[in-house]
């Protein structure tokens, strides 16, 4: 059997874990973004992009890394503003809004860092807290409310009794947790969650435990997730609907299963793991 087989054989049996879509939204999305372009200097990374973004669903992004899938996200938060394009949350346009009027829109969104993004000098608890009391919304509720809501926030992703733990005592898979808790640990939830590369680092069985927590969180909150990644695995697992990205362009769009019958050579390589001919360089015998 050939490798190209093999590592098709390998893809196929992931299928059958394939979550199928839950069925679309019949009211507008809740995240737009409309021909969307981004470069830095000469090098162009998103080349008109258009997305719809269902209330309530996880919309999973993949695509090799640098491709811009990072860059996309921090679009829908308003990190990056587009050179061409628009941006809308809730039908409200927010690419060309001040920045004092993205503070407002940002409290709805939270935004899960590849890197988790954890503050070094704080404890767990501290860290969880921070979206609360950075934002002033800690002011409003007292002190032993807010310690409830770390606690249940903790409690959620299996996180309970590591309050007064720093960052640099954390496993990994322990740290992206913390990173998971501290994005609902605001009052009200946010309506959307941006993810970016959940499971980067993290053996399968880490992954596996964070795969869930994404779809526990949707499930309980009822929050839209946004993931982009390039571990296919936590795509299949989170995904009710999966876009792929090349060349600053979405060239596959539909779950899992629909992906696996497309026959653009790029989404099979890429679901196969298999490399683009023009990366591999050969050595002369």
């Amino acid at each position: 059997m050939s490798s190209g087989t093999a590592s098709s054989l390998s893809f196929e049996t992931r299928l059958d874990a394939a979550r199928q879509p839950a069925g679309g939204s019949d009211g507008p999305p809740i995240v737009e973004l409309r021909d969307v372009h981004k470069s830095f200097g000469t090098q162009p990374v998103l080349g008109g992009i258009n997305l719809r973004i269902a209330r309530g669903r996880t919309t999973v992004i993949i695509g090799r890394s640098g491709t811009g899938k990072s860059v996309l996200l921090q679009h829908i938060v308003g990190l990056i503003r587009p050179d061409r394009g628009e941006v809308f949350i809730e039908g409200r346009r927010i690419s060309h809004l001040p920045e004092r009027e993205l503070v407002e829109i940002r409290r709805e969104i939270s935004f899960v860092f590849q890197l988790n993004a954890l503050f070094d000098s704080m404890t767990v608890a501290q860290n969880v807290a921070f979206p609360m009391v950075e934002s002033g919304r800690a002011r409003h509720m007292s002190a032993a409310r807010l310690r409830e809501l770390v606690r249940t926030r903790l409690e959620l992703v299996g996180m309970a009794g590591f309050e007064h733990k720093r960052p640099a005592e954390l496993s990994g898979g322990e740290k992206k947790r913390v990173a998971l808790a501290r994005a609902i640990a605001v009052e009200p939830p946010p309506k959307v969650i941006l993810y970016d590369e959940p499971t980067a680092g993290l053996d399968p069985q880490r992954s596996d435990v964070i795969n869930r927590l994404v779809r526990r969180l949707q499930d309980e909150f009822h929050v839209t997730s946004v993931v982009v990644t390039h571990d296919m695995r936590s795509a299949a697992a989170v995904g009710d609907r999966i876009l792929m990205l090349w060349n600053g362009r979405f060239i596959a769009d539909g779950s899992l299963l629909e992906l696996a019958s497309v026959k653009d050579e790029h989404v099979r390589r890429f679901l196969e793991g298999r490399a683009e001919p023009s990366d591999i360089i050969e050595k002369p015998i």
